[in-house]
């Protein structure tokens, strides 16, 4: 069997993946507006957190495929993610950091 790469992952997978993380991202949306955190709606603030919500998905897609994590946990991993959205990156930032200042 082929190694996986970017590459050979199916447009059904990146579909689902996208899906799941964009999904979050407006469940984050809805959330803030609801709790007063975002004065009132924006297009421009869904917008922001959609895209920055599916790059955080993919990216956790990424490690998930990397480290060989099973679909299931994989996708409920993409859509925490997707509702996380920046926070997921900074704390994969960190990580990073954290792993290469050594």
């Amino acid at each position: 069997m082929p190694e996986k790469d970017p590459t050979t992952i199916s447009l059904l997978t990146y579909g689902w993946v996208i899906l799941l993380s964009i999904w979050g991202g407006v469940v984050h949306n809805i959330r803030k507006v609801r709790e007063g955190t975002s004065n009132r709606f924006s297009i421009s603030e869904l917008i922001g957190d959609v895209v920055t919500s599916g790059f955080a998905g993919i990216i956790t897609f990424y490690l998930c495929e990397a480290a060989g994590t099973p679909s299931f946990i994989t996708a409920a991993m993409v859509g925490i993610s997707g509702h996380m959205g920046a926070r997921a990156l900074f704390l994969l930032e960190e990580l990073l950091r954290k792993r290469f200042s050594k």
